[in-house]
């Protein structure tokens, strides 16, 4: 387990909003732009990759109590995905790496996916 800052530090991630909980505590990653995805594999304490940039994203974090959205490649949330992620106290944050060089930094700290038998188990 590691915390949303040291996830951050490891992506040269900005943080877009929720700059007071980057102590909170991350399990495992998952990265996706198929919300439907998340729905079924997220697990709680999860740090969420994604570039997707509608607000479903938000939502389905909500629903998955997802620690954190993290966009790669660059991308930017609209006010609108930000103010709701505030509303629902999940931090977000930007950062320059593509998808898998994201998902392999994580890896690297020691954070894991969730399988499908792991779903099961929640």
């Amino acid at each position: 387990m590691i915390t949303l800052k040291q996830a951050a530090e490891a992506l040269n991630a900005q943080v877009a909003c929720g700059e007071k909980l980057m102590g909170r505590e991350v399990r495992m990653a998952c990265g996706s732009d198929m919300m439907s995805d998340v729905l079924a594999y997220a697990k709680n304490k999860a740090v969420l990759l994604t570039g997707l940039l509608n607000i479903q994203v938000v939502r389905t974090a909500d629903v998955s109590d997802i620690a954190a959205i993290v966009f790669v490649r660059d991308k930017h949330p609209e006010t609108e995905v930000l103010l709701a992620a505030q509303n629902k106290d999940i931090p977000v944050l930007y950062t320059k790496c593509t998808m898998f060089e994201a998902c392999g930094r994580l890896y690297a700290l020691g954070l894991r996916g969730c399988t499908a038998k792991d779903a099961e188990n929640r």
